[in-house]
């Protein structure tokens, strides 16, 4: 099941996303999906984040063959940080160039879509508090990154988390293709089958540090082959399973 979340008639719904209809729900799918029973069509409503997260929990050299290009020790236990949620915006939006930066980075990243609020959860439960996965663009200003020697102002920018396009809620994570263009060239090419820490490991590491709420969304790390993105550029992150989310790069002077 795909679950999208729009703009319809100036109000926010979730909906099942079926070809190009969408069917609009009750709530937020987190308890239960309660079906409205309407449908609107794709082209007549606006693709908002399909999520509205809490917080954003992400995870840092979480790819053996990341960790093997950069020629860097790999962790014995997942590397954390957060990004805020206004970071965060949809498919089509555009990520906006801050003009603090002069290097800003893509990086493609399969996210986790909790579920069902997970605190204390053991590895083998975690997928009972999963509601779905998406795809992340985990933006970064990477000579701020280098110059703070630490990442809370370089990930943490306005419009620096695209997600989207929707949330697959049938999906093994554990290895799918995973990609990153730009104006059409791939930059990253690789699978989840690379990460160090799998998903179920995150989410059981992460309930053991904070609670996950429902809504709350984990980046899961990037592959190898994260690189500059210009204004005006085209950037695309693919998933297998998943599909595309699509954004453009503007200026933010």
């Amino acid at each position: 099941m795909r679950l999208v979340r729009v703009l319809s008639q100036r109000q926010v719904f979730y909906g099942i996303f079926a070809g190009s209809d969408i069917e609009l729900l009750r709530g937020e799918p987190f308890e239960r999906l309660e079906r409205k029973f309407v449908s609107v069509t794709a082209n007549k409503v606006t693709f908002l984040p399909p999520v509205a997260p809490s917080k954003v929990v992400a995870v840092g050299l979480n790819y053996l063959d990341h960790a093997r290009e950069l020629s860097m020790e790999l962790p014995t236990e997942p590397i954390l940080f957060l990004k805020p949620p206004s970071s965060v915006i949809g498919p089509g939006a555009a990520i906006v160039y801050p003009a603090s930066s002069r290097e800003v980075h893509h990086e493609a990243e399969l996210a986790v879509v909790i579920g069902k609020r997970a605190r204390n959860v053991a590895v083998g439960r975690a997928f009972e508090h999963v509601l779905g996965y998406t795809c992340a663009n985990d933006v970064t200003a990477r000579d701020l990154q280098r110059r703070d020697g630490q990442w809370g102002r370089a990930k943490s920018f306005d419009t620096f988390c695209p997600l989207g396009p929707y949330i697959e809620t049938e999906l093994e994570p554990d290895s799918l293709a995973i990609k990153a263009r730009v104006n059409g060239q791939t930059r990253q090419d690789s699978s989840t089958a690379q990460m160090i820490f799998p998903v179920a490991k995150l989410i059981s590491f992460i309930s053991e540090v904070m609670t996950l709420e429902p809504g709350d969304v984990i980046l899961t790390g990037t592959p190898p082959g994260v690189g500059e993105v210009h204004v005006g550029d085209d950037v695309e992150v693919e998933i297998g399973g998943i599909g595309v989310l699509r954004n453009s790069v503007k200026s933010g002077s």
